[in-house]
């Protein structure tokens, strides 16, 4: 392991968002791995450029108008049932071109007629990075999607939900006991991962989200990954709302 590019196969990466930046975990074929952090989204696309699939764990695909939020929030609060609250409400495209908390949440309120809490402010930064990055580089759509963690582990996990907290040492346990059953490097990739960076810029839930994602997308290339919901809208730049998973059979 290391941060030289994998030579050679198909690069499959999963990305979470985390104090440093962007934190992304390449799989390669034979279980080569590659672990490295990112300050801007944009470089770690460049960086993966041969990948076949990367799989983010942000927003993709927002709302301009209406009061309605996003189905596929809707549908994975479901899925995944006791971790729902996982799933922050998504803010309009428009809020996330304010400066302050205060703006933001009006704009949002405005539109959707509800404002944005504390959470989904964190994010709206790295949510806004993305949008710009599909806006301006539409080669990029379909090769890069949107995850939810917590419903990668439930279909990985034979569509049953975690049934602790991820923050937790039993919850890290338990998601790793999951990883592991479809990659044998996953173990090793996440010690790897918390012995580099401290915890103040890489938590070891951000290693376990980003790990499930890279997971995901290796096995669910090409033509395994489903959708929430299973017929996707789109919005106003086309991009679809939805998240992708896998659930393996075995």
């Amino acid at each position: 392991m290391g941060e030289r590019m994998m030579a050679g196969g198909a690069t499959f990466v999963g990305v979470d968002g985390c104090k440093a930046g962007w934190l992304a975990v390449g799989l390669g074929d034979g279980g080569r791995c590659e672990i490295r952090v990112f300050g801007d989204f944009r470089r770690l696309v460049q960086h993966f450029g041969s990948a076949a699939l990367i799989l983010v764990d942000i927003p993709i695909g927002l709302r301009d108008s209406g009061p309605d939020e996003r189905q596929c929030d809707r549908e994975a609060r479901r899925l995944i049932g006791p971790r729902s609250s996982s799933v922050f409400p998504v803010p309009v495209r428009q809020a996330l071109r304010e400066a302050t908390f205060e703006d933001a949440s009006r704009v949002n309120r405005s539109i959707r007629g509800k404002g944005l809490s504390k959470q989904t402010w964190a994010i709206a930064p790295r949510i806004a990075e993305v949008d710009r990055l599909l806006a301006t580089t539409p080669s990029e759509r379909g090769r890069v999607r949107e995850v939810h963690p917590e419903l990668l582990f439930w279909a990985l996990n034979g569509r049953q939900a975690m049934a602790y907290n991820k923050k937790k040492r039993r919850g890290h346990a338990e998601r790793l006991h999951v990883l592991s059953r479809f990659a044998a490097s996953v173990e090793g990739a996440c010690e790897e991962a918390l012995d580099r960076w401290p915890r103040r810029d890489v938590a070891p839930d951000d290693v376990l989200d980003a790990l499930s994602a890279a997971v995901t997308a290796r096995l669910g290339y090409p033509d395994k990954l489903q959708t929430v919901p299973r017929h996707p809208p789109r919005d106003a730049h086309g991009l679809p709302m939805e998240m992708v998973f896998c659930a393996p059979s075995a």
